[in-house]
């Protein structure tokens, strides 16, 4: 296996794409970093996964909801009781869509 170094110029290169400014000290420590986490990915495909199946998580994993059974509801009463601003029934809100007058 063979080192691959990540160069000053692909992580200046990556912060723009990123929109990210850095001192030449934290390139320089971003680019060890990178080659590290390369290296890593590297040592893992070593690994002989023939007859392994993919997985997306480590551990099974299962939602556990609760049946959804209708309830009863508010009244407009009690659904409007704290709104700052009502119109009847209804919420009344400042227009965001248009021209405001």
């Amino acid at each position: 296996m063979t080192e691959k170094k990540i160069d000053n110029e692909l992580i200046r290169h990556i912060a723009l794409l990123a929109r990210i400014e850095m001192t030449d000290e934290q390139a320089d420590a971003l680019g060890r970093q990178f080659t590290d986490i390369v290296a890593y990915v590297d040592k893992l495909s070593e690994l002989d996964t023939d007859g392994i199946e993919p997985m997306a998580h480590a551990l099974d994993v299962c939602n556990v909801l609760a049946d959804d059974v209708p309830g009863e509801s508010l009244s407009s009463e009690q659904a409007l009781a704290n709104a700052p601003a009502r119109d009847g029934d209804f919420f009344k809100v400042p227009k965001v869509i248009g021209d405001s007058q």
